[in-house]
């Protein structure tokens, strides 16, 4: 059964409105004239911002949805749902433009809802005919007003009294990095994000985000994630925070249903949102548990309680690097020889270190971060084959593990492989090139190639008798998907994705454990551990202001997926007042139970949280904050994190808590922490 109803917007439609509901708790309604959309959930409203209007972006100009001249609003009910389709056409009042729908719909599947959860609206924006626009990106559904006096509310700005309201108690919370909480009254502007808040990259591990004010909530799970990012915009100060969704073509096309789906909650906060996206990526197939992977290769129980030495072999800087040190050449070319590396393994052994994994970076001919993928063979200079192979042997002699660094993204013109015809190539015909690594001039090499030259490389390597426990491919699970318009070889967003995954597919298959630089919600069915995960201002230099509350988001859903290290340092900075700030990133790691770095080399000074800290400490010192670590860790690798608590205001003091019973506070002002609880 349909309702339709036909707006020309040239006429004066007042405030005329749809509704639709009140269906399992909830109720839409979409005012005819603003495009406004209002959600009732449970008795709470929501409603879209009037000021942001829906919009498509092109290169030329902003496209207001008003501008499309016959717009019609469909009441549509079907068997699992009921909602308003509204069909755009006319733009400018033109025959044969570009036009498109747009559907948000009430789910009623009779599946019961989440504890604390009213149920769900589905927001779908749908091409219909792409001619006449080239789009750069959609907005929309726009942001939620989330600004107290947008619902009449008189919170206070600055601290209440007993029982009163502030605007602390709204929060926007984002997946850059591992995790923000951002109060509405945070002092300093975010107005962006990382990779522009892209999906799937550093600058969202996760694909959604989500507002809580005064325990009311939603989550946003972008269904469509591939093409796809959040911005947001908080002013210094506040009071409000906006928040919304960019969709962006596919190979110069939108091509296909862009879909975020709303749940709201009636008693939350964020880990209830973790909560809901948890059994979400349950439902998906996304969540694969440590224990799931041990059970395909067993080692993976191995890396549970590890220490990290992250360190390198040849250093290789191309002149025409962004790296390269014209004062002082001397440092763009060095070489550690392997057997050398192998000493400091024996070293380490001799402190007393029971279980460490050595992520070795440069092991090549080329050095780090050159003429890949054909990053072959073992560095001469070092050892060569035979080197490597007794370091190898020696760290497993140690009862250690032994991993190496290796490229399928970065593809260096100095490669004897390198061919244009096998480059990323744009929809204009263009091949993105820069020369920012150590290796020079460099293009992206398609990751429908990526799987043949792992499987040649490490072939290869196996071939001279190394064992590898492990092998870490650079950038996959941190930098955006890329496309390909190559008609030999073209690629989308997702597919690309895919080809990345076959790559950690293939070394499991071979008994190699699979890691990448940071993680990404796409590839928990295969990733087994990363160089780390780190919150968003553990990659800026120390004392650079904070975009919000550093939570751990991302392990309140996969804490139980992945192994992830954690730096070690003490940070000594300036704060924004001028005091003098110390901060212990050993905290951190304890409140999210990881893995400790016990060395950690940067490739690249001052670059990827490469900052200098730590060093009042000893040798003894270090391992013995390293042990404290491990065991944490070794207990709670296989936890779910079922909970996070800010116990202040401002995030000083946090505590966690795993699935055995075990929680852990930090106190970040005084440099402590308890661990109670759990199964020792």
């Amino acid at each position: 059964m349909m309702e339709q109803k036909e707006c020309l917007m040239e006429r004066d439609i007042q405030d005329a409105s749809l509704t639709v509901g009140p269906v399992s708790g909830l109720t839409v309604s979409l005012c005819e004239k603003t495009l406004q959309i209002r959600i009732t959930a449970d008795g709470t409203e929501w409603a879209a911002k009037e000021a942001i209007r829906p919009c498509i972006v092109t290169q030329e100009e902003t496209l207001d949805f008003a501008r499309w001249k016959r717009v019609t609003h469909v009441m549509v009910k079907t068997g699992y749902g009921q909602g308003i389709r509204s069909s755009y056409r006319l733009l400018d009042g033109k025959e044969d433009s570009y036009a498109f729908d747009t559907l948000c719909w009430i789910e009623e599947t009779g599946e019961e809802p989440e504890e604390g959860s009213v149920g769900k609206v589905h927001f779908e924006w749908i091409p219909i005919v792409e001619t006449g626009l080239k789009v750069k990106e959609v907005r929309w559904p726009v942001p939620m007003a989330f600004d107290p006096a947008a619902y009449g509310d008189g919170v206070c700005e600055g601290g209440a009294g007993e029982g009163g309201r502030t605007l602390r108690d709204w929060y926007t919370v984002i997946n850059e990095g591992q995790g923000l909480l951002l109060p509405n009254d945070w002092k300093k502007a975010v107005n962006s994000l990382s990779f522009g808040g892209r999906f799937l990259t550093a600058g969202g591990y996760m694909p959604w985000f989500g507002q809580v004010k005064e325990r009311k909530g939603y989550i946003a799970i972008a269904d469509t994630p591939w093409n796809a990012g959040a911005y947001v915009d908080h002013p210094a100060g506040g009071p409000q925070t906006d928040i919304g969704v960019w969709w962006e073509p596919s190979l110069g096309r939108m091509d296909y249903k862009r879909s975020i789906t709303y749940t709201f909650l009636d008693d939350c906060d964020h880990n209830d949102l973790c909560r809901i996206y948890r059994l979400y990526a349950k439902q998906t197939g996304k969540l694969v548990t440590l224990k799931e992977k041990a059970a395909r290769v067993p080692s993976v129980e191995k890396l549970f309680g590890c220490a990290f030495v992250h360190c390198g072999i040849k250093t290789s800087v191309n002149t025409l690097s962004d790296f390269y040190d014209e004062k002082q050449p001397e440092k763009n070319n060095h070489v550690t020889t392997f057997e050398k590396r192998a000493r400091m393994i024996e070293e380490i052994r001799e402190q007393g270190v029971k279980k460490l994994y050595l992520h070795l970076d440069g092991w090549a001919e080329p050095g780090y971060d050159n003429r890949h993928p054909d990053y072959l063979p073992a560095c001469e200079e070092a050892g060569g084959w035979e080197g490597m192979k007794r370091l190898a042997d020696t760290v497993h002699d140690c009862g250690y593990l032994f991993g190496i660094h290796d490229q399928y993204r970065d593809y260096y013109l100095e490669a004897d492989s390198f061919d244009e015809d096998e480059a990323v190539r744009l929809t204009d015909g263009t091949i993105p090139q820069h020369s920012r690594w150590a290796g020079g001039p460099q293009s992206y090499l398609c990751a429908t190639r990526a799987p043949y030259y792992v499987k040649r490389n490490f072939h290869e390597i196996l071939s001279h008798g190394i064992e590898l426990d492990g092998a870490y491919l650079d950038v996959f699970t941190c930098n955006e998907g890329d496309e390909c318009d190559n008609p030999y070889h073209r690629m989308t967003r997702r597919e690309c994705y895919d080809y990345r995954k076959q790559c950690f597919d293939w070394l499991l298959s071979k008994g190699i454990l699979s890691s990448s630089e940071e993680v990404s919600d796409w590839s928990m069915q295969s990733l087994v551990f990363c160089h780390y995960a780190p919150y968003h201002f553990m990659l800026q230099a120390p004392g650079t202001p904070r975009n919000g509350i550093a939570v751990p988001l991302f392990n309140l859903v996969y804490h139980d997926c992945v192994v992830e290290p954690w730096m070690m340092d003490i940070l000594e900075y300036t704060g924004p007042d001028g005091e003098k700030c110390r901060e212990d990133l050993m905290l951190y790691a304890l409140l999210n139970a990881g893995a400790p770095y016990l060395v950690r080399e940067g490739a690249y000074a001052n670059t990827d949280g490469s900052f200098a800290g730590s060093g009042d400490l000893g040798p003894e010192e270090t391992a013995e904050r390293c042990r404290i670590v491990q065991e944490l860790h070794e207990r709670l690798a296989c936890c779910p994190m079922v909970r996070h608590e800010l116990m202040d205001a401002d995030g000083k003091r946090q505590k966690t808590v795993f699935s055995d019973g075990t929680e852990v506070t930090i106190d970040l002002e005084n440099g402590e922490y308890q661990i109670r609880g759990g199964e020792r």
